[in-house]
């Protein structure tokens, strides 16, 4: 179910995404950027772009917002590059720094703190949103599904269904992302994978008599592939 939701919103968001030669870099990357290298932190920058974008986007479901989250994310991580250690994976690091900018802007938005209409500020290297496999491939309707879905969730189970069904990472890689424990991701996953269960029947179920139909979501919400996945945790 969830699965096929994420082959066929398939986007190239995870870090995985990058080619194995950069990955092979990526190290000397960010030492080099930790010694003030602004050319070798443009690499990073490169290679992880459209992940973070990807990321920010499945959280605030709006592009604007997108690019300016994706470019906090990054000046962010510029300014801490000193205090990153290296033995820990850098794409999990860096989501780390978007996904709490990404539930602060959400929850400055609830609390009527935030507009959607601010102007962003960091705006220079976030690419093309039309350009991106998942809005050139998805038709809009069927994204736009999918966003409704993520949006009626809470922000750290969206969060917890992103990054284990969008970014394939396991639930110790999201729980070092979170600040929470193994057993505290699954217990979140297990919930949130239970609501959009419910989400899912709801948009497949027929309109009452008299009633325009409701448009169908585009995935099954059968079970199958569930348990192969979470033998990621």
């Amino acid at each position: 179910m969830i699965e096929r939701a994420r082959e066929a919103t398939a986007d190239s968001a995870a870090p995985t995404a990058i080619s194995p030669e950069q990955l092979a870099r990526e190290h000397d990357w960010v030492l080099a950027a930790q010694r003030g290298d602004q050319a070798a932190f443009g690499l990073l920058v490169e290679a992880y772009q459209r992940p973070v974008y990807n990321l920010a986007y499945r959280m605030l479901g709006h592009i604007q917002e997108a690019q300016d989250a994706a470019q906090e994310t990054f000046l962010r991580a510029y300014i801490n590059l000193p205090t990153y250690d290296p033995a820990r994976k850098f794409s999990n690091w860096l989501l780390a720094i978007a996904s709490h900018y990404c539930i602060d802007r959400l929850r400055r938005r609830r609390h009527g703190t935030l507009s959607l209409d601010q102007e962003p500020q960091w705006r220079d290297n976030v690419p093309d949103p039309r350009a991106l496999p998942e809005v050139t491939t998805l038709g809009r309707e069927q994204e736009q599904l999918v966003q409704d879905l993520l949006a009626q969730l809470p922000e750290n189970d969206r969060l917890v269904i992103t990054l284990f069904y969008w970014y394939d990472l396991s639930c110790q890689e999201i729980g070092e992302i979170m600040g929470l424990s193994e057993g505290a991701v699954k217990v979140r996953l297990h919930r949130a994978r239970k609501k959009l269960v419910e989400l899912i029947q709801a948009q497949e179920t027929p309109a009452p008599a008299g009633q325009p139909m409701r448009p169908r979501f585009p995935f099954s919400s059968r079970k199958e592939g569930q348990e192969h996945a979470l033998s990621r945790c």
